[in-house]
């Protein structure tokens, strides 16, 4: 049988090791962190406390990464978990969308909040230059 001949002299540094890179731990690393982004996406919207109101339409998702403006029970802004003063809000959605190819916005109202929150909230996404305007709702509970 010659393979080759591997010369193991004392004088020689090769250890006869083959030295190859062993990718299986990295894929196996790699399929669990997606799995745990997967779960974790969905969840990130729904920091804020907000108690949607129900429809039977269906909607559809948006391809771009989406701008969400949530409004809660007392009538306060959120954006990305963060609070956005009302006196504020005109001001950073025009910062947002000034460079923006689709002007479009999501908006989480809370079934509790006073009717002129959401309104103040549409209008100062038109006057930022907001073209859609969608609101978020909850699916009916099924069966």
């Amino acid at each position: 049988m010659a393979l080759g001949n591997i010369n193991f002299n004392q004088g020689d540094d090769y250890s006869g090791d083959i030295a190859e890179i062993n990718v299986i731990p990295l894929v196996d690393v790699l399929l669990v962190l997606l799995i745990i982004f997967m779960v974790a996406a969905p969840i990130s919207i729904g920091g804020i406390n907000i108690d949607l109101p129900i429809s039977k339409a269906r909607g559809t998702m948006s391809d771009e990464d989406r701008v969400v403006l949530s409004v809660n029970k007392d009538g306060e802004f959120w954006m990305d978990k963060s609070h956005v003063p009302a006196s504020a809000l005109g001001e950073k959605l025009k910062a947002m969308y000034q460079f923006r190819e689709r002007k479009e916005i999501f908006i989480r109202a809370d079934r509790g909040v006073v009717y002129s929150a959401v309104i103040d909230a549409m209008s100062a996404a038109k006057l930022a230059g907001v073209t859609k305007i969608s609101m978020l709702t909850q699916p009916p509970k099924a069966g």
